[in-house]
């Protein structure tokens, strides 16, 4: 952990920030309104690669973290950046220097027409398997992006992706963009290695938005960057939804319908049905989950942004919309809390951070999954763009006795966050965020 100067300091007690009831879109159902405030604090710098959620767990008496990215990647080159660290705390597992992380066991990729996994894959949250006592089960949701060169289009399964006017990817004309999936692997040794086990969610060469129409430089489509939470008998999952509701056609394609249709989703599945997920997932389809998992659901509603206020399809460079929920139970607040970032222009520009609450613990009854509070300004950094926001527990005697994770906090938690500017990308947490009822 770093120091910061005390006009620094000075600095950021003077803007602190206290939000109250501002609420930017103006969708949402119930009165549930919790507060927070953010706290200035030291600088804590993560010493390794981070471009996902931060999946852990408590092994033990070790907390555990799987930062970073594995696989064969067409475009950005192939990784093993996919590693784990551990410590007695949260602070010390974060605070490990990068020669301290340890490679995994993984799964190689499957060669093409093989089953098995294909492309690149990050980790983004960690569910424990309640039901083993040395809580060495674990089960990684993890986000997946491939690209017509490595995952052909198949016509016998209707899988895979065609060449044919790919939309440019985050680099410029000569990058790709990717079509994202998301998957389980499975682990029954604290995370030392890891067993494939399937695609939990993904969406087909139908509907991928093409060029001349999708000129965000962002996906092709697809479904990724995801959250996932255990309610009842049941994982869900919230995830964004980047493909178009429908057949993708430039002649006929609507900006109106494509906006309906994203971005933040959620679906589950039975815990039961982890170990051979393929298939088992069900979307929300407006009144419950009966869409199938390669299906076309319909978002969260009060998680999308109107016209008015300055909302638009995932296609579109303007962007306009929430994306890369994280999401926690607060034993403190007794509701969910999910944050997210804000796209507002190609490539995922986006500098601030949003906040919502969901007051039902259980998120399988009626529409309870839906009733998010309209998402609130947590923060901003102008010039930077912030992805990646997320909770996270801290050395403190509550969280250290709970064993709080990311998935699970109180009524104080550190706000990490992903600050990238053309020069550097540093994951990084410099507040503290603090609730009250």
């Amino acid at each position: 952990m770093n120091g910061i100067s005390s006009a620094v300091i000075c600095l950021l007690f003077a803007l602190e920030i206290f939000i109250g009831c501002n609420n930017e879109t103006g969708k949402n159902k119930t009165s549930f309104n919790p507060s927070f405030k953010l706290i200035p604090a030291d600088t804590f710098h993560f010493n390794n690669f981070v471009d996902c959620n931060m999946a852990e767990a408590w092994i033990g008496d070790t907390f555990r973290i799987f930062p970073g990215k594995y696989g064969e990647d067409f475009f950005w080159g192939d990784a093993r950046d996919l590693k784990f660290a551990s410590g007695k705390n949260p602070d010390e597992a974060f605070a490990t220097p990068a020669k301290g992380f340890i490679e995994p066991s993984l799964p190689p990729n499957a060669p093409p027409g093989a089953k098995g996994l294909r492309g690149a894959i990050w980790f983004e949250t960690i569910y424990q398997d309640n039901t083993d006592a040395t809580g060495k089960t674990l089960y990684a949701v993890y986000h997946n992006e491939n690209y017509p060169e490595n995952l052909p289009y198949d016509s016998a399964t209707g899988k895979g992706y065609k060449k044919d006017k790919w939309p440019e990817g985050l680099t410029g004309p000569t990058s790709s963009a990717a079509v994202c999936r998301i998957g389980i692997m499975k682990s029954t040794n604290g995370g030392w290695s890891w067993e494939y086990k399937g695609i939990f969610l993904e969406d087909y060469q139908p509907r991928l938005i093409l060029r001349p129409v999708n000129i965000s430089k962002t996906f092709a489509g697809g479904v990724g960057d995801p959250s996932a939470v255990v309610s009842g008998d049941y994982l869900y999952l919230f995830y964004g939804e980047y493909g178009y509701p429908g057949v993708y056609d430039e002649k006929t394609y609507d900006a109106k319908k494509e906006m309906e249709g994203q971005c933040i989703s959620v679906a589950r599945i039975k815990l039961s049905d982890l170990d051979n997920p393929e298939g088992k997932a069900k979307r929300w389809d407006g009144k419950e989950f009966t869409v199938p998992y390669d299906g076309i659901g319909k978002p969260i509603a009060s998680l999308q942004i109107p016209t008015s206020n300055g909302g638009g399809p995932c296609s579109s460079p303007g962007g306009g919309f929430y994306w890369g929920p994280s999401v926690s139970w607060n034993t403190y607040l007794n509701c969910w809390v999910m944050l997210m970032g804000k796209a507002t222009g190609p490539s995922w520009a986006g500098s601030s951070v949003h906040i919502s609450f969901n007051q039902h613990k259980d998120l399988g009854e009626a529409l309870h999954s839906q009733d998010w509070t309209t998402p609130k300004l947590l923060f901003d950094r102008p010039n930077y763009f912030l992805w990646y926001p997320s909770l996270q527990p801290m050395n403190t005697e509550e969280d250290m006795k709970a064993k709080n994770t990311c998935l699970r906090l109180g009524k104080k938690a550190r706000l990490f966050i992903k600050n990238i500017r053309p020069e550097k990308s540093d994951y990084m947490s410099y507040y503290i965020v603090e609730f009250e009822k």
